[in-house]
């Protein structure tokens, strides 16, 4: 079991030096798009840095630093519950209304939609 165990994290080690030596060998960034599909002004931090995004709005994003976004999963001001990801090269992302959170009509995710 321990050997079956050491094996499944090093395939994990192995797809994750895949996946950071296939940024580098690309020139090391990735590029992806951002849709807002939600009634809210979005804000996030993409690699450090801070934006906001407006409802309707789509943005395409050549990221340098990996792509790691964190942002509020609430729409309501007052209230915060961060979310963190790591957005994979070629990718299309919106953030949507959660509607599988029971009780919060305010909940907001970050879907893969290509």
């Amino acid at each position: 079991m321990l050997n079956n165990e050491t094996i499944l994290k090093n395939f994990a080690l192995v797809e994750e030096l895949d996946e950071q030596a296939s940024e580098t060998i690309s020139g090391g960034y990735e590029v992806f798009t951002l849709k807002n599909n939600t009634r809210y002004n979005i804000t996030y931090i993409l690699d450090g840095k801070k934006f906001l995004h407006k409802p309707n709005e789509s943005w395409i994003w050549t990221a340098y630093k990996g792509g790691k976004i964190t942002f509020d999963t609430d729409g309501r001001a007052g209230y915060k519950e961060s979310k963190t990801y790591n957005l994979s090269d070629g990718r299309k992302y919106e953030f949507q209304d959660n509607l599988s959170t029971p009780g919060n009509p305010y909940d907001i995710e970050l879907y893969k939609v290509a």
